[in-house]
């Protein structure tokens, strides 16, 4: 090993090691550029899950920027300074795993799983993706066309874009309003320095945590760290814009129209953020109110009523703030109907404890989801990722499902009155513009 090289590995900081009784080691370091590592070793599987993570989304973006960060999650698989396009993409598909990546709101990360052996393999080529892109610019170009054709994919699935609409209406003109994949003008003026500008501002080691979940040790973890991320260089500078939290928002109604069958509706409001003390009764209460089949939502709307096909509720939770909805999708005819029933959901909620025996069937069903989710590798090093992120510290499941069971009625009831009161509620509706989609008839 090179003099410099075990000078630097003397200078990792190592700040956790714990254990839950699922059966995974959780540890954590710091190298001396700044990049965190984090791992859960499980050494009863053969295969490794692994992520890049960077602390970058479209709410770091302006709004003549806005879905840059998703482009630049395109761009990197379109070669670095190692591997031409098809070199990424054979790289680990030929040795049996997989790689890909996404963008959000908060982060960017670039994932694999592979067979362990094949380890270092999945964070040579990730660690390429991100630090040695070069972003071709002919493909830029190319790419441009592919990410716009994306754009038109989500406009033509209302079920999928009334959330980008109603986060618009909650968020207005603050970022985290902004859509992840951005508009088109924008898409279309994106340069090559652009790209590079923003790459440069974010990418940053500070910003950065590499997270893998499966069979390898943490030592083997921060020694490849240090092999492919250790001569990435610390900045002094601040390394991004800080983020500005959002206004509160108005009760909205907001109306489009669309050549669809079938009218989309959520109704929601502004939330609580996933450092929130609410975080805990806001998941029970979600669960409760539009998770599963059981749910208030479904049992009443869907089960005894016939007006959905789908019909949930979801609670968003970012560093700083957050949203929960009720979503449905349904015949033009019942859009009054089945609004009104979700808003008798919503004041039932506010106006009459939860009984314990619904509690309980409630704390049941989320802390068995959580659970099962723990037998997937990928779940499990998503989690240590976006922990990292929000919380710069592990949350051992033993301590999430402790929190769970310590939700009790009156918490339920005092966030369904602060969500749920009159005047906080936006509504954004898609409906059918009445014009034909297809048709049958023979010409």
């Amino acid at each position: 090993m090179r003099s410099d090289l075990k000078r630097r590995l003397n200078r990792r900081i190592v700040l956790s090691h714990t254990q839950d009784s699922v059966g995974s080691s959780y540890k954590k370091t710091i190298l001396p550029n700044g990049l965190r590592i984090v791992s859960e070793e499980l050494t009863h599987v053969r295969s490794v899950s692994v992520g890049v993570w960077i602390d970058v989304g479209s709410r770091d973006e302006s709004a003549s920027l806005n879905g840059i960060s998703h482009f630049i999650e395109h761009m990197v698989f379109k070669g670095t300074t190692s591997r031409s396009v098809k070199e990424i993409a054979r790289s680990l598909e030929s040795v049996g795993g997989y790689m890909n990546a996404f963008t959000g709101k908060e982060h960017t990360c670039y994932y694999a799983r592979v067979l362990d052996e094949f380890t270092e393999l999945a964070i040579d080529v990730l660690s390429d993706l991100a630090l040695h892109p070069t972003f071709p610019a002919k493909d830029i170009e190319k790419e441009k066309g592919v990410v716009i054709e994306e754009l038109k994919n989500a406009e033509d699935d209302p079920d999928d874009i009334i959330h980008d609409y109603f986060e618009k209406a909650l968020f207005g003109d603050h970022p985290l309003g902004f859509p992840v994949i951005g508009s088109e003008p924008n898409l279309r003026s994106f340069t090559r320095d652009d790209l590079l500008r923003h790459v440069k501002r974010h990418y940053v080691p500070q910003r950065m945590v590499l997270a893998a979940a499966g069979n390898i040790s943490h030592e083997r973890l921060v020694g490849l760290a240090e092999k492919y991320f250790g001569e990435l260089k610390s900045t002094s500078r601040r390394a991004a814009t800080e983020r500005s939290r959002p206004r509160s928002s108005k009760s909205l109604r907001k109306e489009y129209k669309k050549q669809i069958q079938q009218a989309h509706v959520c109704i929601g409001t502004q939330a609580w953020s996933i450092k929130s003390k609410h975080r805990y009764p806001l998941l029970v209460l979600n669960t409760l109110l539009g998770d599963g089949m059981s749910s208030r939502l479904f049992q009443n709307i869907r089960e005894k009523y016939g007006f959905a096909y789908s019909v949930y509720s979801y609670a968003t939770m970012m560093s700083d703030a957050g949203v929960f909805s009720a979503y449905i999708g349904t015949d033009k005819a019942h859009v009054s109907k089945s609004t009104d029933l979700i808003l008798r959901e919503f004041n039932k909620l506010r106006q009459t404890p939860v009984s314990g025996a619904e509690l309980q069937r409630t704390k049941a069903q989320l802390k068995g989801s959580m659970m099962l989710s723990l037998e997937s590798i990928p779940n499990r090093m998503m989690r240590l990722g976006t922990s990292e992120l929000y919380f710069q510290e592990f949350n051992s499941i033993d301590g999430i499902l402790k929190h769970v069971n310590e939700v009790h009625q009156e918490e339920i009831q005092e966030i369904a009155g602060i969500l749920f009161r009159d005047g906080a509620l936006s509504k954004v509706i898609i409906q059918p513009d009445g014009n034909t989609v297809g048709s049958d008839e023979k010409r």
